[in-house]
């Protein structure tokens, strides 16, 4: 849905929530949620969709007599897509996922195939002179790939690949006016984790290994190189995984803006979070925390101490065995819990972030892009789980109240 304000911008949620891997299952998902939640939130106004592909459906959909048929569908039911969410490859629900996520990562051919499958489904989407956001995995898996000249030639072959994209989304912004941008989403324990990788990495294997790609295979001077990269190349500001890393909001959003990076998506989750005291009771808190410790998704954990010491552990159960301490610390923990609600049984939220970074996104314009992306509904503990479309329209609901704006106003 369209947010007013200045600038405009559009709110959608992201459909991994949906189970479905062909396009006929994600389709059939579509069809069952996407116009009931339009009738509680916007009945009279388009309805935004963030659209979630496998590869195996976005190769689906690049038919040109079933991607006609989609957006006739799409129209029909005055729904639009604006943002798609080019991250999970593969099956995403009812399997082990964990690492496999980050598979194949930017260094192989089937990543930039699945890409610009999306790229190509969205150029039939998009309005003439739309604006579309993808955004996509931060590059690879750090425990895949050495530190070292293993990892500099990783982000070197990365950097190229993703290059040669922007040109070809630069390619289709002359010839139709569609300008789409791939927005790369820092995550824990990935080659893009935090600000200050993202900012280096832009600035670095991005800036010089891409813009010299483009140099010699494309004729192009280094200011073009740069400029065609800056602006279709940006990242999805992930305000959970963030918050994972203990950065303030505004801080990393200055920091990434300060580097020339543009925010091409907000993605509005929230993480889980544990306050220790130090005192006995603490035993309780990382007891409930088991509920949390599911076997489909990586929940990576970052811990603060006392002195503000980083400790970080792979997965939830590897944080839940390691020894501790009694000093007071805090744990912020990978898992994507509903934003309407702060507290869970004595564990809390980063939500508190969400704010912040909303009301610095919206009041200086760095992004028109807003998705709530919350899609661990169905490996929440039982106690917090409800009616699926009773919990997105309050993750809605919540997130238009932050923004300051009703349910339905606006148009497409």
């Amino acid at each position: 849905m369209k947010i007013d304000g200045k600038p405009a911008g559009y709110l959608a949620y992201c459909s991994n929530i949906h189970p479905g891997e062909t396009l006929d299952e994600t389709w059939n998902q579509l069809r069952v949620h996407l116009p009931a939640l339009k009738a509680r939130l916007s009945p009279q106004a388009p309805f935004g969709v963030g659209l979630r592909l496998s590869a195996t459906a976005a190769r689906e959909l690049t038919e040109s007599s079933r991607l006609r048929a989609f957006r006739e569908w799409l129209v029909s039911e005055g729904l639009y897509v604006f943002t798609m969410n080019g991250f999970p490859y593969g099956a995403f629900h009812g399997t082990r996922v964990k690492e496999a996520v980050y598979a194949p990562d930017w260094r192989t051919d089937e990543r930039v195939a699945y890409t610009r499958d999306l790229m190509t489904v969205f150029s039939g989407l998009l309005p003439e002179g739309g604006e579309g956001s993808v955004s996509t995995s931060p590059l690879s898996y750090k425990f895949w790939i050495p530190e070292g000249p293993e990892r500099e030639a990783a982000f070197g072959q990365c950097a190229r690949r993703l290059a040669a994209l922007a040109r070809e989304m630069a390619e289709v912004e002359e010839r139709t006016g569609r300008w789409l941008h791939l927005d790369l989403e820092p995550e824990p324990d990935c080659l893009l984790e935090t600000s200050v990788e993202t900012a280096a990495f832009f600035n670095g294997p991005l800036r010089e290994a891409g813009g010299l790609y483009l140099e010699n295979e494309y004729g192009m001077t280094r200011e073009r190189a740069e400029t065609l990269i800056r602006r279709h190349i940006q990242v999805c500001y992930d305000t959970c995984h963030f918050a994972v890393e203990f950065e303030d909001p505004v801080a990393a959003l200055d920091r990434l803006c300060a580097a020339g990076i543009g925010i091409g998506k907000v993605q509005i989750s929230a993480a889980l979070r544990l306050l220790f005291s130090g005192e006995p009771a603490d035993d309780d808190q990382v007891r409930r925390l088991e509920a949390f410790a599911e076997s489909t998704y990586l929940h990576q954990v970052v811990e603060r101490n006392a002195d503000g010491r980083i400790r970080r552990y792979r997965d939830l159960p590897q944080a839940l065995e390691a020894p501790r301490d009694k000093r007071p610390r805090e744990w912020r923990i990978h898992f994507h819990v509903p934003v309407f609600a702060a507290e869970f049984g004595g564990l809390h939220s980063t939500r508190e972030d969400i704010r912040d970074a909303l009301e610095a996104v919206r009041s200086r314009g760095l992004s028109r892009h807003l998705e709530i992306e919350t899609y661990t509904w169905d490996v929440l503990p039982a106690e917090l789980k409800g009616d699926l479309l009773d919990s997105i329209e309050r993750e809605y609901r919540w997130t238009l109240e932050m923004l300051g704006v009703a349910a339905g106003s606006g148009d497409a």
